[in-house]
């Protein structure tokens, strides 16, 4: 996992505001919104990245800029391209699969539209190359002849991802993809990514707000906060040693039902600052606890602070020294539900 498959360097995008003909009437003043601010992120070929952080982070925004749908204002994604090649290339699972299916469309009407689209394969052979992806995602043939609202949100999901993997791409995004599932198909749909990035050498990078649904799949975990990456590191040593508060907040946030699982020595203040006036200094100190005079007057690049770890925080080092919640036993896996 060595070569990279996406760089993004110095990204950010910005969003003004304040413009319409309704704010000039009523004389407000244009205003920037920074949705993501000078992330430097790197997708390795098939490795599980997850990008994981609170809603309005700048995860969503960031994805859209992966995949082609929106532009970033400054900075560069490697490599670049256009036309249908560069379309396939990378592919988005998103958060609602229902939304995201045309709902007049069979599921083989969906599939085959892509396949002929991009001239995946012969004319002739669409029909078996669609079965074929409805069997990758563990359903049967049958289900090319019904439509969107037949099925699970689990099954429409697991549509939504054969659909994406139509084209033959590279690099597959899944923005959210289990939080509209209950519990028991998360694990199914979780299951069936992790078997798809090993049969298919797919490179994902899994976005999620709730660190608990990476800990079991994730190669990496990159924490963004305020439309910036703060930490980035191996998923078993973030989780054995968070080296920013920030991270170690959504890390005592996993529900738990130990005796240990609250320390009441390390606790947030309030909540987030608004993305139109992010604070001076380093971003996170109005809400940490280790913050010192320092932290309200540095902005702290993303810096390493251990072999491939890299951590914005001045006082990385004294998160060492806090001992983190008592884990517990984790659950026997779940088998892939079909």
């Amino acid at each position: 996992m060595s070569e990279t498959a996406v760089q993004l360097t110095g990204v950010t995008k910005t969003y003004a505001t304040g413009t319409s003909w309704l704010a000039r009437l009523t004389r407000r003043r244009a205003a920037t919104l920074t949705a993501v601010d000078g992330v430097d992120l790197e997708l390795r070929r098939g490795e599980v990245l997850a990008l994981v952080g609170e809603s309005g982070s700048g995860k969503s925004t960031l994805a859209k800029i992966l995949v082609g749908s929106t532009s970033p204002t400054t900075g560069t994604v490697e490599p670049t391209g256009r036309g249908k090649a560069a379309a396939r290339r990378v592919q988005m699972v998103f958060q609602d699969p229902y939304s995201s299916l045309n709902p007049r469309l069979t599921v083989g009407a969906v599939l085959a539209e892509l396949l002929r689209l991009h001239d995946v394969v012969p004319r002739a052979e669409v029909r078996a190359d669609c079965e074929r992806l409805v069997n990758l995602v563990g359903l049967e043939a049958d289900v090319l002849d019904a439509y969107p609202s037949q099925f699970s949100g689990g099954q429409r999901q697991r549509l939504a991802i054969a659909r994406a993997l139509a084209v033959r791409p590279d690099v597959l995004v899944a923005d959210e993809p289990v939080s509209a599932l209950d519990v028991s198909v998360q694990a199914t749909v979780l299951d069936l990514i992790a078997r798809l990035r090993a049969e298919l050498g797919l490179s994902v990078l899994f976005i999620a707000h709730n660190l608990a649904v990476v800990q079991h799949l994730a190669d990496r975990v990159a924490v963004m906060y305020l439309g910036r990456v703060v930490e980035v590191a191996p998923t078993a040593e973030l989780f054995a040693s968070p080296r920013h508060p920030y991270t170690r907040a959504l890390i005592d946030s996993i529900p738990r039902m130990t005796a240990g699982s609250v320390n009441d020595d390390f606790e947030l203040d309030g909540e987030p600052p608004s993305p139109y006036d992010v604070p001076a200094g380093c971003r996170f100190h109005p809400r940490c606890p280790l913050a010192t005079d320092e932290c309200r007057a540095t902005d702290p690049p993303l810096l390493e602070v251990g072999p491939a770890r890299e951590s914005a925080c001045l006082h990385a080092d004294q998160l060492a020294t806090l001992p983190l919640p008592e884990p517990e036993h984790a659950p026997e896996p779940l088998e892939p539900q079909r």
